[in-house]
C-alpha cells in the first residue's frame, strides 16, 4: 500500500515526470487524498517517491526492449498493487503471471474489480505460499513455459527476503532454457552508506519492521555483480543512486550518495 500510494502521488505531485501510470490512483479507489497526504508527510521526503517511480520506469522500459528481442512471458514477482500488466500495450503479446501471497492477491483482485480495471486475457494470477510451495512448482502448475524467453519484474521485494531466497530465485531465472531477464531493486549495507543516507535508511527500516516486514537482506554491489555473473547472467547493469539521480531527479536534487538503493537489470545471453 505504501509503494502504491507513492506511485499515485507521483502522478500529481511530480506531474508523472518519471513514470506515467494512469491506473496508479484508480487502483487505490477512494484512497487518493490519503496518498497525497502520505507522500507529503513522508519522512524520506520526495526521494523515496522518485526511487519507486524510477524502478517501475526502468522495469517497463527494459520489458519493452525485451519483447522486441523475443521475450514472450512476463512474471511479476511480489506484484502487490503494481499496475504494469494492466496498462502496457504489450499484454496481447505476452503470457503474464502475477505471483503473490494468496491473501495479498485476493485483496488486489478486489481492488481491480472495484476500480473496473480490466484484467488481460493473457494474465494468470498465481497465489503462492512459499512455506508450502516453490516458485518453480507454482509457475509450472500455472502453465509457465520454461523454453520461452521470460522477463521478470521483481520490485520492492528483495530487501525483505533472505539472501539465500534471493540468490536461489535469481539462479532459477538464469537457468531457464529459453533465457531469462530480471529487474529488481536492492540496498547496500547500511555501514557503507554516508551518514545522512544511513539515517534515512534506518528510519525506513524501523517503519517497515514495525509493520511486520523487516529488512533482511543487503548486498555489496561488486559482490552481487560477481554472484550474478557466476550463476549465468551475461548482461549485468547496475543503476545506483548517482545514475538514478542524474537521470530522473529534478536538477536541483541531483546530488546523490554513491551508496544506497540500487536497481539491477540482469539478462542471460
Amino acid at each position: 500500500m505504501g509503494a502504491a500510494r507513492l506511485r499515485a502521488a507521483h502522478q500529481v505531485l511530480d506531474s508523472a515526470s518519471i513514470l506515467v501510470d494512469p491506473l496508479a490512483a484508480r487502483i487505490l479507489g477512494s484512497d487518493n487524498e490519503a496518498s497525497l497526504d502520505h507522500a507529503r508527510a513522508h519522512p524520506s521526503g520526495p526521494r523515496l517517491r522518485w526511487f519507486i517511480a524510477a524502478r517501475s520506469r526502468i522495469a517497463e522500459d527494459a520489458l519493452n526492449v525485451a519483447v522486441e528481442n523475443g521475450a514472450r512471458q512476463l512474471v511479476v514477482l511480489g506484484a502487490g498493487l503494481d499496475t504494469l500488466a494492466y496498462r502496457i500495450g504489450l499484454a496481447g503479446r505476452l503470457r503474464i503471471f502475477e505471483i503473490d501471497h494468496p491473501a495479498t492477491q485476493a485483496w488486489k483482485r478486489d481492488k481491480l474489480s472495484a476500480a473496473a480495471i480490466a484484467v488481460p486475457d493473457t494474465l494468470a494470477f498465481v497465489p503462492v505460499d512459499f512455506e508450502r510451495q516453490t516458485l518453480a512448482d507454482a509457475l509450472g502448475a500455472a502453465g509457465f513455459d520454461r523454453d520461452a524467453r521470460t522477463f521478470f519484474s521483481w520490485l520492492g521485494v528483495v530487501p525483505y527476503l533472505t539472501e539465500q531466497a534471493v540468490l536461489s530465485t535469481l539462479a532459477l531465472i538464469a537457468g531457464l532454457p529459453g533465457g531469462g531477464e530480471v529487474v529488481f531493486d536492492y540496498v547496500n549495507p547500511p555501514a557503507s552508506i554516508a551518514p545522512a543516507g544511513r539515517m534515512a535508511h534506518q528510519a525506513l527500516a524501523e517503519r517497515v519492521a514495525a509493520l511486520g516486514e523487516r529488512i533482511q537482506c543487503y548486498f555489496d554491489t561488486e559482490r552481487l555483480r560477481a554472484e550474478l555473473s557466476a550463476i549465468g547472467f551475461g548482461h549485468v547493469d547496475d543503476i545506483g543512486p548517482e545514475r538514478l539521480a542524474a537521470r530522473f531527479f529534478p536538477e536541483a536534487e541531483r546530488s546523490a550518495p554513491a551508496r544506497g538503493g540500487h536497481i539491477m537489470h540482469a539478462a542471460t545471453v
